[in-house]
């Protein structure tokens, strides 16, 4: 069984490696690079997620699927509209409706930064700014009720804004999960990741 795990906005792939430690299993973890799927130019999240449809494509028989925020906005489109790939849901600090307010916030505040304060990131400055804009009216609230495979819901309990949504979604996703991780926020690999490596390893193991 394979199980997929996308990262978060100005993550990469690396950032599940200390994750990945305590995830052993009969299972294979598999962490692509979101931005390979991203064209130089006019970057916006429908690339991304026909960049995730054509990376499944590669694979026979259902996987698991799990994604962090941004990773895991994708993977919850990929499990509404794919019902019969997906065998787990694995949602982690993960929202469905995008916060317009906070997104405005966060757009001006990259805009007054300067462009070496993205050096780092995987994305320059202005494609950070332009895959942003491009969610700003995604609303997956419609898909929620046509999930029915097994889902885990995870989030930090530091994790303020999107906590509430962590919850909405065990509510609105049948059968789900939630389990909040208590020392954490938003950056759940990063912030616990023995502990959230423990629950995607448990989880699996019953899937």
């Amino acid at each position: 069984m394979k199980c997929i795990l996308l990262h978060g906005l100005g993550q990469s792939p690396a950032d599940w490696k200390d994750t990945l430690k305590h995830m052993d299993g009969t299972w294979e973890a598999l962490c692509p690079n979101l931005y390979d799927w991203l064209p130089e130019t006019d970057p916006c999240y429908d690339h991304l997620y026909k960049g995730l449809e054509r990376y499944c494509q590669s694979f026979c028989g259902p996987f698991v699927l799990g994604g962090l925020s941004l990773g895991g906005i994708l993977a919850l489109q990929y499990a509404a509209e794919h019902k019969n790939r997906v065998s787990s849901l694995i949602l982690m600090g993960t929202q469905f409706i995008m916060p317009k307010k906070l997104l405005k916030v966060q757009n001006t505040l990259f805009r007054l930064l300067p462009g070496a304060a993205f050096k780092n990131m995987p994305l320059g400055k202005k494609r950070m700014i332009c895959l942003c804009n491009s969610m700003m009216d995604l609303d997956l609230s419609l898909s929620l009720s046509g999930i029915h495979c097994k889902t885990l819901v995870l989030c930090g309990k530091k994790d303020k804004a999107n906590l509430q949504a962590s919850i909405q979604l065990q509510q609105l996703i049948h059968g789900a999960q939630l389990i909040t991780l208590s020392h954490a926020g938003h950056e759940l690999n990063k912030d616990a990741p023995a502990e959230l490596g423990l629950a995607i390893h448990s989880f699996c193991e019953k899937t």
